[in-house]
């Protein structure tokens, strides 16, 4: 080991500790800012992790190059739904699906409708499945920690968690904010502390782990005015905390756009998380109580409300950008059990895919629902969300900016040349394509998969190439022909 840190190093430990300052302070409400694009200038980018190419920030120049949001398709194949209304008494889009890491069992926990089907409570619900798609059925309903509105998200803090009887976390809305309740096994809760933890006056909130700034993220539901928009709004802000009982002021991340946003355009929630990389990847609900999924026949009041699902992300985990317009929208068949909404809850990565678990209305916002609040299922390629695009009958070319890397051996690519071909070369911090790393050495890429390696010429010359680059600043060029790349990685 180095007897000093290098300069990249150094930079690493300064980013860090920025990132610390964001729990230690009270956090002004903010508006919302798109991800800031790095430039040159910058500190030096340190590159760990798999690399997205959602936005522009690791870019310095692109050439016949389109960005391609890649959106979720439906596969008629799948069962949908699979959690229902009638059968499973699901009656909320808030729902938890993990995959246990001793058994490997998938694991669900969804708002089951009492009774009496009051709207202002739910209970717990609870299955299993082997292959997250057929769930083993009668589901179970859990002992209620406490008195539930609606339920969220379940954290599983995994087998090692220094305190086995409070593993596993569950968020929840009951008296004006957010409460927690914890658990050894996800199945018999407890309450946590006996209180609100943080206040809010909407009934919408979600806690998730936020594993690069190592601490809890609440995201709650406000319904207010604001000048930047006409009457009143369902908007999301967003708070930090270390021990999920005191928590930051909440601030805005997501918010109406006066100049992009039509109508009455609400933001209901925001879920589904996962970090990849620097990004953490959300889902946003987008809410349009001022439309109707279908014109005749439906007349009842209640009848309003579409809402589908936005793409969003954040590098530093206190600013997010959203991607404008419907990432997965409802359903196009009248009729479908997903016609009016299509709410993404659920990000899990099941091998090269990720499962996208997501709600599903069959009519208003309002309509009927104790039988036509149902769960279903996506699915997508592993990191796929944005692709970049050679434009058709031209070579594109991409550039990086500088990126800092540490003992590196190699390159792997997320990409679909499977009717093309893509190659890779390497530039030092001065420009200079590094010999033996050159296009020309490069082996041609005409395939289709999540982690493609990248070849050159001499795997031992590359290997001590690689080696020679430890701790600098270097820049990747992709050179693409009717291919399409989404991610990159160096090995470490």
């Amino acid at each position: 080991m180095r007897a000093t840190l290098s300069n990249c190093v150094l930079a690493a430990a300064l980013l860090w500790l920025a990132s610390l300052a964001f729990l230690d302070v009270r956090i002004a409400t903010v508006g919302l800012a798109a991800a800031k694009p790095q430039t040159a200038a910058d500190a030096p980018y340190l590159c760990h992790g798999v690399q997205l190419l959602l936005d522009d920030s690791l870019i310095r120049q692109s050439d016949n190059v389109a960005r391609v949001v890649n959106r979720p398709q439906r596969d008629s194949s799948l069962p949908n739904p699979l959690i229902t209304g009638d059968q499973d008494r699901c009656f909320q889009p808030f729902f938890t699906v993990l995959r246990d890491p001793q058994t490997k069992r998938f694991r669900i926990w969804y708002g089951a409708w009492y009774d009496d089907q009051r709207i202002d409570r739910s209970h717990i619900a609870y299955m299993e499945s082997l292959d997250g798609i057929h769930w083993i059925r009668p589901h179970r309903v859990l002992k209620d920690p406490a008195t539930i509105q609606f339920g969220s998200e379940v954290l599983d803090e995994g087998p090692d968690y220094f305190d086995p009887s409070q593993r596993y976390k569950y968020g929840y809305w009951f008296d004006g904010g957010l409460c927690i309740a914890v658990s050894p096994d996800g199945l018999d809760f407890q309450p946590l502390v006996d209180r609100v933890v943080l206040k809010h006056d909407h009934d919408i909130d979600n806690i998730s782990w936020d594993p690069i700034r190592k601490c809890y993220v609440a995201i709650v539901s406000t319904y207010t005015t604001d000048p930047e928009w006409e009457g009143q709004r369902r908007v999301t802000k967003q708070s930090f905390s270390r021990d999920l009982v005191n928590w930051a002021e909440p601030w805005y991340v997501v918010r109406p756009d006066k100049d992009e946003d039509q109508g009455i355009t609400q933001f209901y929630a925001m879920s589904g998380f996962l970090t990849r990389g620097p990004l953490r990847i959300g889902m946003v609900k987008v809410l349009r109580d001022d439309l109707k999924a279908d014109e005749p026949p439906l007349v009842d009041p209640q009848a309003y409300g579409i809402g589908y699902t936005a793409l969003a992300w954040t590098r530093d985990g206190r600013h997010w950008h959203r991607e404008p317009g419907a990432f997965f929208d409802r359903n196009p068949q009248p009729q479908t059990w997903d016609r009016a909404h299509a709410w993404i809850d659920e990000q899990l990565i099941v091998g090269d895919e990720v499962y996208l678990y997501y709600a599903g209305y069959r009519q208003g916002h309002k309509m009927n629902r104790f039988r036509e609040r149902q769960i279903g299922l996506v699915k997508m390629p592993l990191d796929r969300y944005v692709a970049r695009r050679s434009l058709a009958g031209e070579t594109g070319r991409l550039l990086t900016i500088p990126l800092c890397v540490g003992a590196i051996h190699g390159v792997l690519v997320n990409a679909d040349a499977s009717k093309g071909t893509l190659r890779v070369q390497v530039r030092n911090d001065r420009g200079d394509v590094i010999e033996g790393l050159s296009f020309a050495d490069c082996a041609n890429v005409a395939r289709d998969g999540t982690r493609l390696p990248i070849r050159w010429t001499n795997e031992q010359e590359t290997a001590n190439r690689f080696a020679e680059l430890q701790d600098k600043k270097i820049s990747l060029e992709f050179e693409l022909k009717d291919a399409s790349l989404f991610a990159f990685e160096f090995l470490e």
